[in-house]
């Protein structure tokens, strides 16, 4: 299994490191295209909510950005040094009533864009997976297409 981590101080600024970082991973790593921008869109939101929600935009607090690459998955950990939340009784952005509020979509957003997605430490760590295409499998694909092109 390969790793990096990075730690970033909670200013709204470090998104930009975050999306560097990700990005950097991707060619570092040849992270398909396909879930790259999911990748992209759930990681950056997660620390979006460390440094808002969780570290409440204190400077002196940091979140901790790890990544773990093995051959069928990437993983992407995100940890704050604030107090937590109760994640297993968010509000349903969703729902009528919800559906004009201006945030409250993160989570939710997160949960579907990433394949597995954890939380431990009451809420301050959140570890989302996704699942890489199998080289065979993203070759066999391509010659359909390619197939399907020619005819």
């Amino acid at each position: 299994m390969k790793q990096v981590k990075i730690q970033v101080p909670s200013l709204v600024e470090n998104i930009r490191v975050v999306e560097s970082f990700i990005d950097n991973s991707k060619e570092t790593f040849h992270i398909e295209d396909d879930i790259y921008g999911n990748i992209m869109v759930a990681v950056t939101e997660a620390v979006n909510n460390a440094i808002r929600h969780g570290n409440k935009f204190d400077k002196d607090k940091n979140v901790y950005l790890s990544l773990y690459v093995n051959k069928d998955r990437v993983k992407f950990e995100v940890e704050d040094e604030g107090e937590g939340f109760d994640f297993d009784n968010l509000i349903d952005p969703t729902a009528p009533e919800n559906l004009e509020n201006p945030g409250g979509r993160g989570i939710f957003l997160i949960r579907h864009l990433a394949d597995e997605v954890e939380f431990s430490k009451d809420g301050r760590n959140v570890q989302l997976t996704f699942f890489l295409l199998p080289a065979t499998a993203d070759q066999a694909s391509s010659d359909t297409i390619s197939t399907e092109n020619a005819a």
